[in-house]
């Protein structure tokens, strides 16, 4: 890599980094090009090339942000052999990531109706269908060999972070009662008892050792 390359990228990484930090410290009111400028001393020139617009800033910065929480989630339910294990390693690991990464997790959370998703749709989709492949392969595979209910793939993917989704941005608002831990020792077998091969209407497809 060139060194002009080289700064390049330390300045993508100087002006997500700060656009983070902006955005945790003054909200969504605070969250401007001005204030990610003035925080970082890039100049505004800078944040352009780099990234076209503000909203290509802070699709940017969530898809980095979506990237490290999946990179999370994935490397914990891989190195699970059961599905037990797995699904309940993946809820806890989604709790545990909110609580060690309050900044990212809040980020996230409020950008769920922000314009820059929608101007940027493809290019999040994609960036997350990658980080989901590994997921979608592992519950294919303990689908087809009977260990999980005989679910679409989106299906399982609802049950298991529309509950996670909704305990962390409750617990982010600070507006309900959340007890993180008491949620991250209940959630994670209440989830995994909705997804077990045994339950009625939902008999599995093959019990073959693929």
């Amino acid at each position: 890599m060139s060194p002009k390359q080289q700064r390049g990228e330390a300045t993508v990484d100087l002006l997500l980094t700060t656009a983070l930090r902006v955005y945790a410290e003054s909200g969504q009111q605070g969250f401007t090009v001005n204030a990610i400028v003035a925080a970082s001393g890039v100049s505004l020139g800078s944040l352009y090339h780099h990234f076209g617009s503000f909203d290509g800033l802070a699709a940017a910065l969530y898809i980095r942000c979506m990237d490290q929480l999946c990179d999370d989630m994935v490397a914990s339910l891989t190195r699970c052999r059961t599905a037990r294990t797995g699904i309940r390693t993946w809820v806890a690991s989604y709790l545990r990531f909110t609580r060690e990464n309050r900044d990212i997790a809040l980020f996230l959370h409020a950008s769920a109706y922000s314009g820059y998703l929608v101007a940027h749709a493809e290019e999040i989709g994609a960036a997350k269908a990658a980080k989901f492949a590994a997921i979608t392969d592992w519950l294919r595979v303990r689908v087809e060999r009977g260990e999980i209910a005989a679910l679409p793939a989106p299906v399982i993917e609802v049950l298991v972070m529309g509950p996670v989704t909704e305990v962390a941005r409750r617990w982010l608002s600070s507006t309900y009662e959340i007890d993180l831990a008491e949620v991250t020792r209940l959630l994670p077998d209440l989830i995994w008892r909705s997804l077990r091969p045994d339950q009625d209407g939902a008999e599995p497809r093959s019990r073959t050792t693929a």
